[in-house]
């Protein structure tokens, strides 16, 4: 499901108008990608949580070259679902068949 699809469903569900419900979608991610940057958790009771979670230093190899390689420490978002909606998800979920893709 697209950005799109889910504001059409909002319009249709709820009646409100399609520019405010897509504005407060941006506004909403909005919050949340400025509260990740900033090294806050978000946590929606329910649904789940987005966390900001720390990789620590270490070294790689390049096989090709055969050398060290230093990666430093760095964040990376995650989520993390709620339990009651990992479950709800596990016992309903029916993935939809991708589309197979061929190689040229």
């Amino acid at each position: 499901m697209t950005k799109a699809e889910v504001i059409a469903e909002i319009v249709n569900k709820t009646g409100y108008d399609k520019t405010q419900v897509s504005e407060s979608i941006e506004q909403f991610f909005k919050v949340i990608r400025t509260s990740m940057v900033d090294g806050k958790n978000l946590y929606f009771r329910g649904f789940g949580s987005f966390i900001v979670k720390k990789r620590a230093k270490k070294i790689a190899r390049n096989i090709s070259k055969n050398t060290a390689i230093i990666i430093p420490e760095h964040f990376i978002p995650s989520f993390k679902p709620a339990k009651t909606f990992l479950e709800k998800v596990k016992k309903n979920a029916n993935p939809v068949a991708k589309p197979s893709r061929k190689k040229k």
